[in-house]
């Protein structure tokens, strides 16, 4: 699967502001980089950092008035679907150690809360078979709707609302999962058909000995995904954070399934 990614934003800042940008689709064993390219409108100097867990890299820029970023991809994607409910459970005194920070509470994942109900709901359950009915379960229990969600809205808010966007969908499986003890992260993706087109939150869980793309919106699938970064929770994922106040303008993002 090739994907070809554009994406545009355009912000204003009443003040100036430090940015740091995270939309450059990761160079990564399961997805080749064909093409890329960012282009950065600023009078400042552009200065790259690693992204989390070396996936990725992160861009600092400076916002002063207005700051145009244009960004331009076609991404191979080589990474198979599997049959996740044939992962068998991996005991967590057996997990590697960089596996172990992805099995406690984040600031948006509170998987300590989750504990009794996973316990209750899934008893009997484990490995993949737990995952595939975690994600089931978060889909089946939110509506997807934005009304009262913003990114300070946690797992726990998002389970008693039982509605969200992508973010909370992957806040919550990840949330879940963890209480599960299964290492989950959080991944922002570029994937076609994601609807409305936008950067994409999608959960990763740690099984069988690698970690494995899970979309709770059931928008995109494992093997059209192409990842930007990865984290604890979308602190660590955003497209953009801001060190001030940012106005936008325009932003878009469109991702296509490029014919062979």
């Amino acid at each position: 699967m090739r994907l070809s990614i554009q994406v545009l934003l355009d912000y204003g800042f009443p003040e100036p502001a430090d940015v740091l940008l995270q939309i450059e689709a990761a160079a990564l064993p399961a997805q080749r980089l064909e093409t890329q390219a960012l282009v950065i409108e600023s009078d400042h100097p552009i200065r790259a950092v690693a992204g989390e867990e070396g996936v990725g890299q992160r861009c600092w820029a400076r916002g002063k008035g207005r700051l145009v970023a244009r960004y331009e991809a076609v991404v191979a994607i080589e990474r198979a679907a599997l049959d996740l409910a044939m992962l068998p459970a991996t005991p967590v005194t057996s997990l590697p150690a960089a596996t172990i920070p992805y099995l406690l509470p984040s600031r948006y994942c509170e998987s300590d809360r989750f504990e009794h109900l996973v316990r209750r709901r899934f008893e009997g359950l484990s490995g993949g078979a737990l995952a595939l009915a975690l994600t089931d379960f978060v889909r089946g229990h939110l509506r997807y709707d934005g009304a009262d969600t913003d990114a300070r809205t946690t797992a726990m808010e998002t389970f008693a609302s039982g509605r969200g966007v992508c973010r909370d969908y992957a806040h919550l499986l990840v949330a879940l999962a963890r209480a599960a003890e299964i290492p989950a992260r959080c991944v922002a993706v570029y994937a076609p058909g994601v609807d409305p087109p936008d950067f994409h939150a999608v959960a990763e869980l740690w099984l069988d000995g690698s970690w494995h793309l899970v979309d709770a919106t059931g928008m995109a699938r494992a093997d059209e995904m192409a990842v930007v970064t990865v984290g604890r929770d979308a602190t660590d994922i955003a497209f953009m954070t801001v060190f001030g106040t940012a106005n936008l303008w325009t932003q878009t993002v469109r991702v296509e399934r490029i014919a062979d």
